[in-house]
């Protein structure tokens, strides 16, 4: 099993969280995761030990107004080189995101994406452009380019923590969810960042990019229900408001994935939802994003 600098398969991680609540990609050297709602908030810290351990989940859930998009910064606060990751980045904040990575002394390892985003062009090749040596990452079923892609049971390895892939299509054939390690010296609640998949009391459309009601349902239900209940859920956007879940409150209240699968099916088939605005931009650049050196701005 390799760490990720290198890539393994294995099986989700947990995490101890006082507020707040990742996966292992084997790559070889070869290959150039409420009790109450807590209200939107531009940056949140987390931080969590275990017992049997000293690392540190250093934790920021970041926002983009415009598409309302949830970036994730998670670094190994504990370890000597700091290393860090981002999750689902936006190109409008990679300045702020990246500034925010200088002040707090992390060293940027991997930028990367739960899936092809449709609503927003990704930061991902902006970042690779702003900082030598960051590795783009996501899911190899999703057709995009990148420098590491990630399969079910992977783990990405930043200091002593990581993350492990989970498959969860429907949204898009390429979706994956992100959760923080399963074993004794990670942190406590597990993390989930989920993506489209499942957002809190709700979950991403399924009508385009090879979406499908019935994989969606399965997913969820198979890869994401199945965590503790405990285990926070961070999903890529929010429109209400809100900004973190768990798995038991939607496995409770998800108005949609509460259903069985034919009413769930049905209601997705009656969103009658408008056409994404960012679609012809934001897919072809985001299959590109994860290598190219520049990234095209919307002007």
């Amino acid at each position: 099993m390799l760490r990720f600098h290198h890539i393994v398969r294995v099986s989700l991680f947990a995490s101890k969280a006082s507020t707040f609540p990742l996966t292992s990609v084997s790559l070889s050297t070869s290959i150039p995761k409420r009790t109450t709602f807590a209200l939107r908030s531009q940056m949140t810290s987390f931080s969590s030990s275990s017992s049997s351990s000293s690392s540190k989940l250093l934790f920021r859930q970041l926002f983009e107004k415009e598409s309302s998009t949830y970036t994730y910064l998670l670094a190994d606060a504990s370890h000597p080189d700091k290393p860090a990751l981002l999750i689902d980045p936006v190109d409008r904040t990679v300045d702020r995101d990246l500034s925010l990575i200088q002040e707090l002394g992390l060293k940027l390892v991997y930028a990367m994406n739960t899936h092809v985003h449709a609503d927003h062009v990704t930061g991902t090749g902006l970042i690779k452009s702003k900082v030598p040596g960051v590795k783009s990452i996501i899911s190899k079923a999703s057709g995009a380019t990148a420098d590491l892609f990630v399969e079910p049971g992977d783990k990405v390895h930043f200091g002593d923590l990581f993350l492990e892939v989970r498959a969860t299509p429907g949204h898009t054939l390429g979706c994956v969810t992100y959760v923080t390690g399963d074993a004794s010296d990670q942190p406590q609640p597990r993390m989930a960042f989920t993506g489209d998949a499942l957002l809190i009391r709700g979950c991403g459309r399924t009508d385009f990019q090879g979406g499908s009601s019935e994989q969606l349902y399965k997913s969820v239900h198979s890869q994401i229900f199945t965590l503790p209940k405990d285990t926070f859920i961070y999903p890529a956007h929010d429109y209400k408001g809100f900004s973190v879940s768990t798995v038991g409150e939607e496995m409770q209240y998800n108005p949609r994935l509460t259903k069985d699968e034919e009413t769930f099916k049905n209601i997705m088939a009656n969103l009658n939802l408008s056409y994404p605005k960012m679609i012809d931009v934001a897919v072809p650049a985001n299959l590109v994003c994860g290598v190219q050196s520049k990234v095209i701005m919307n002007s």
